[in-house]
């Protein structure tokens, strides 16, 4: 649900404020595209996680370039998810 939120908040971006704000993205995929297959593979979480740490690298000084979303979640994330699985399946 709060993935379908977080989606829905994205393709809105795309839709209402990036044609206002214009496309000037450093990396490819775009970061909304990027956001919304992060959201999707990854889910809220993780998604979200993934998403703040590309836009905190777009900035002037970086070179940019392809940067897909991680086939695995991100390490922070498979950390607190074997735990909670070990809990669920004894």
């Amino acid at each position: 649900m709060i993935r379908a939120l977080l989606i829905g908040l994205v393709k809105g971006y795309r839709l209402l404020l990036s044609p206002w704000i214009g496309s000037a993205c450093r990396f490819t995929p775009t970061c909304s595209a990027y956001s919304l297959q992060a959201l999707e593979r990854h889910g809220a979480a993780a998604g979200t996680y993934l998403t703040a740490a590309r836009i905190a690298r777009c900035h002037p000084w970086c070179a940019g370039g392809h940067d897909p979303v991680p086939s695995a979640k991100p390490r922070l994330f498979t950390r607190w998810a074997a735990p909670l699985q070990e809990k669920k399946h004894p």
